[in-house]
């Protein structure tokens, strides 16, 4: 029997929803209930337990097949003592809760960086549990890509199946997954109080988190716009000893080569330089 997968079933993909809802309505300075709903259905339930295994998931990469085989095999294992009955139950009203304060068009309308291996992982919990015989195809091709998800640095070594590489080499992962990581980082208050220069940039990364020309456009966009605000700063300071040092900061801030790949250091540093413009501009009144 197949299996098709949903987005609005799928535990893994609801929280990275929530999570990415929270960092946009607190960069809009507007009250979340996706911080409520979240809490309420994540937080010492069925539904939080299920989670778990996600996010044991995507913990772990770089493993070896041996390894990854063992990982599947044990969370499908764990995912058995689970109450099914309870999980689709709070799911029903999860989802009536985000449908009650969110368009829920517009709230799944977005690509999160691990959906394949979620939604693979969804599709083989949701096989290992049909009381008929599970269709073997899908059995096989969903393993594969959790396999892959698990053993990315080993795939490539290894040169097993040539043609999930190749698209793995296509693929522009680490700029991907950098806003992920810096929605995270802002959501656990890592950066504090942010300007509203700030929160504009972090916003711009949030928007393009699924299109890495459109981030790496912005991101040299801005970098060229913050080297010319200093440059016409430096024009309007007096004191010499400032002068010298804005002069140093411009000269240190790159335009990002074609081929560069964005890391989260480079947003932080942008983060700083415009604040730095911001602390400038007061201080020249």
């Amino acid at each position: 029997m197949q299996v098709k997968h949903s987005k609005y079933k799928n535990t893994g993909i609801l929280f990275e929803l929530l999570v990415r809802q929270i960092t946009t309505d607190t960069l809009e300075n507007k009250i979340s209930p996706a911080k409520d709903i979240l809490q309420k259905y994540f937080v010492k339930s069925e539904l939080g337990r299920e989670y778990k295994l996600y996010e044991s998931l995507l913990k772990r990469t770089s493993l070896t097949e041996a390894k990854a085989s063992i990982t599947i095999s044990t969370l499908i294992e764990s995912s058995k003592s689970l109450n099914r009955g309870a999980i689709k139950r709070q799911k029903d009203n999860l989802i009536n809760e985000i449908k009650k304060h969110y368009d829920l068009t517009h709230f799944f309308n977005h690509k999160l960086p691990n959906y394949k291996p979620f939604a693979a992982f969804y599709t083989l919990l949701e096989l290992n549990t049909q009381t008929n015989s599970p269709n073997p195809e899908q059995l096989i091709q969903n393993k594969i890509t959790i396999l892959e998800h698990l053993t990315v640095a080993s795939i490539k070594e290894s040169k097993i199946r040539d043609e999930v590489m190749d698209e793995v080499n296509k693929s522009d992962k680490d700029t991907k997954l950098l806003t992920y990581k810096i929605l995270m980082e802002k959501f656990n208050g890592k950066y504090g109080d942010l300007a509203i220069k700030q929160k504009l940039i972090l916003k711009e990364y949030i928007n393009a988190i699924d299109n890495a020309p459109r981030l790496k456009e912005f991101y040299t966009n801005k970098v060229n716009e913050i080297k010319k605000e200093l440059i016409d700063l430096n024009k309007n300071t007096k004191n010499e000893v400032t002068k010298i040092k804005i002069a140093e900061v411009a000269s240190l801030i790159k335009v990002p080569s074609k081929n560069y790949k964005l890391k989260d250091k480079d947003l932080v540093d942008l983060l700083q330089y415009c604040d730095l413009v911001d602390e400038l501009e007061v201080a020249n009144g």
